[in-house]
């Protein structure tokens, strides 16, 4: 029994990766629904950098629970038939095509057309990575608390949790004003209350699970109490994006930085109880 914290490399995969895709699609959207001069576009991309430094940072913690990172390759060879192949070669594919039209956005060599299309490819292809990493886990019929709507339903409630701050603070940072963009908070407190519910729904069906060598609920005995955690950073942070908005202020990006950390902190004690919630059927599963 534990809460998970041992797989803290695929926590910070996880949890980075979709924060990441979701920062993506708000700065897409910015870009291709907002009227910019060539220098603010520039400094959105410069503020881009944020996204590709977290993915890198991803891919590196996920290879360290390989055991040795030289067996990272090995992870490629079953793509189209094994769910772990699909989730690293879409997050590849998702990296590469981000990062290389970063760059040539960088060098100022990406024509208008390209950018727009470049976007929209992205932001689908970052799509098609979070589903993936859920398809390793709610694919796994003989893992009963993974192979639920539980599983994708969490990892794309992180995407719509993190990504819009983390979008929200990239804009800010790139000094772009981002009044046109007040709708993110609400999209953030949306996840936030499916979250809560689904967590309150998931913990009563955890009573019914059982093997015959283990009870679901036993497995992260301290679930009420993270999850009440969870949910008082995630609204703390929430608050700290708001506050200065109903002030008719713009949010400071040192207090934008704090409330994504909030938010960090608060999926990464979710995606700690996911972990947690590992067990096999045994020989037999009941509920």
């Amino acid at each position: 029994m534990g809460n998970g914290w041992h797989e803290w490399p695929l926590m910070i995969f996880t949890v980075f990766g979709q924060c990441v895709v979701g920062g993506f699609i708000v700065l897409a959207v910015a870009l291709l629904r907002f009227e910019t001069t060539s220098l603010q576009r520039q400094r959105i991309f410069n503020a881009m950098t944020g996204l590709w430094v977290l993915m890198g940072l991803a891919f590196m913690a996920s290879t360290l629970h390989l055991g040795s990172p030289l067996r990272a390759f090995n992870a490629l060879n079953r793509i189209g038939h094994s769910a772990l192949s699909n989730e690293i070669a879409s997050g590849a594919l998702f990296f590469a095509v981000g990062g290389c039209g970063w760059l040539l956005a960088m060098m100022k060599k990406m024509p208008p057309a390209l950018l727009r299309v470049w976007l929209v490819i992205t932001s689908l292809l970052g799509l098609v990575f979070v589903w993936m990493m859920a398809r390793v886990y709610d694919s796994i019929d003989t893992i009963p608390t993974w192979y639920s709507l539980w599983t994708p339903l969490g990892f794309f409630l992180t995407m719509l949790t993190g990504g819009p701050l983390l979008g929200y603070l990239l804009l800010r940072v790139a000094g772009f004003r981002a009044c046109g963009m007040r709708a993110l908070p609400a999209v953030t407190l949306l996840a936030i209350i499916i979250s809560l519910v689904a967590g309150l729904m998931q913990g009563h069906e955890l009573a019914a699970i059982s093997s015959s060598v283990q009870q679901a609920a036993a497995l992260v005995p301290e679930y009420g109490t993270l999850m009440a955690w969870r949910v008082i950073l995630l609204l703390v942070a929430l608050a700290v994006w708001i506050v200065p908005q109903l002030k008719n202020r713009q949010p400071a990006v040192p207090l934008l930085s704090l409330a994504f950390m909030l938010v960090l902190a608060g999926e990464m004690i979710a995606r700690g109880i996911f972990y947690g919630l590992h067990m096999t059927v045994g020989m037999a599963v009941a509920g």
